[in-house]
């Protein structure tokens, strides 16, 4: 499993957060990313915090835009990405070490086009307030997945927390269907 994946982050705003952020992705136990950094003209410090991490680290690229929102950021880090997974991190997440190999573990695993987790939440320097207890794997049809979503049943609609397979079609090509 040599698969690049794209990792996207828009940030504005959060220069007390930033660092620890862009360390749980550098920090993945799988390596092969491409760290997309977008700067969605962020009035602190954070576009220069992301050129001092792209200094630091080969496999960040830094986009620098006017502000124009999370999705336009998301998109302008879309438009450059050229890994065969994407996923996308909100600027104050912290992700767990094992994150992206888990999920192109699960992608893989399935066949699936995305795969989705749970989130916990904590107290910057404190423990999880809403850890979850065991793993448990399920998998969708289509039908049943977009169900599921619109109703929030059994995960919600944020990009965050997802793992996308960039062309379904490559996909499919690769694994012979």
């Amino acid at each position: 499993m040599d698969y690049l994946v794209s990792v996207i982050v828009p940030i504005y705003k959060v220069e007390k957060d930033l660092s620890d952020c862009v360390l749980s992705i550098c920090n993945q136990t799988y390596t092969n990313l491409e760290i997309i950094l977008v700067d969605d003209g962020s009035p602190d410090n954070c576009g220069q915090m992301c050129d001092e991490f792209a200094k630091n680290d080969v496999r960040i690229k830094v986009i620098h835009k006017i502000n124009g929102g999370l999705s336009q950021a998301r998109n302008a880090g879309m438009s450059i990405m050229t890994g065969d997974y994407i996923t996308f991190v909100d600027s104050d997440d912290i992700l767990e070490h094992e994150f992206i190999e888990e999920m192109l573990r699960i992608i893989n695993k399935y066949n699936a086009q995305v795969a989705i987790c749970k989130n916990s939440t904590f107290e910057k320097g404190g423990t999880l307030n809403n850890g979850h207890v065991g793993i448990s794997e399920r998998s969708f049809d289509a039908v049943e997945a977009i169900k599921n979503m619109l109703y929030q049943k059994d995960f919600d609609v944020a990009a965050w927390g997802k793992m996308y397979i960039k062309k379904y079609e490559n996909a499919l090509n690769e694994r012979g269907v």
